[in-house]
């Protein structure tokens, strides 16, 4: 049976996938309920959470569109 993707393809959707998540989870804290918590605006949340999603995302169309050059 032959894949669609070659290993190469995979190996990367994996990592971007990896990446996501990280990305994601960056994101993720304690909410802010009925006290204020200023936590929800740190550089984390609000910054770097979201640009790792990002290149995650990016670099994971990266990874199904990937070929190598035939010699």
């Amino acid at each position: 049976m032959k894949q669609t993707l070659p290993k190469l393809n995979l190996i990367l959707i994996a990592v971007s996938f990896v990446i996501i998540v990280l990305g994601f989870a960056l994101m993720a804290g304690a909410p802010s309920g009925e006290v204020y918590n200023p936590d929800i605006f740190s550089f984390r949340r609000i910054t770097v959470g979201p640009m790792l999603s990002l290149f995650g995302f990016v670099s994971m169309i990266f990874a199904i569109l990937y070929r190598r050059k035939k010699k």
